[in-house]
């Protein structure tokens, strides 16, 4: 697989967040629907498609433990979360 580091990278993320398995699978989707090209852009892109697939779950997991646990700031989450939604063609909440 292509992305196969970027998944694991999610994977251990979630595991470490004890994120149930239904939204590792939107996360997984989340990122695959529009991976950035750049390198370093694919942690902040996994770390979003997490917290986004969480919030899609109704799973309660802060801005700052998603970003930890992937390793990026807490910003990037905030900036990025909503984008990962429209790339997947889910609309955003718009508060």
């Amino acid at each position: 697989m292509a992305h196969s580091e970027w998944l694991d990278t999610l994977a251990t993320a979630a595991e470490d967040l004890a994120v149930a398995p239904e939204t590792v699978a939107v996360a997984e989707e989340l990122f695959l629907a529009d991976v950035p090209a750049e390198t370093a852009s694919k942690r902040v892109a996994v770390a979003a498609s997490l917290y986004a697939a969480a919030r899609i779950e109704g799973e309660a997991h802060s801005q700052r433990a998603v970003a930890d646990a992937v390793g990026v700031a807490r910003l990037s989450v905030h900036n990025h979360w909503r984008d990962r939604l429209a790339a997947a063609g889910i609309e955003p909440p718009q508060w």
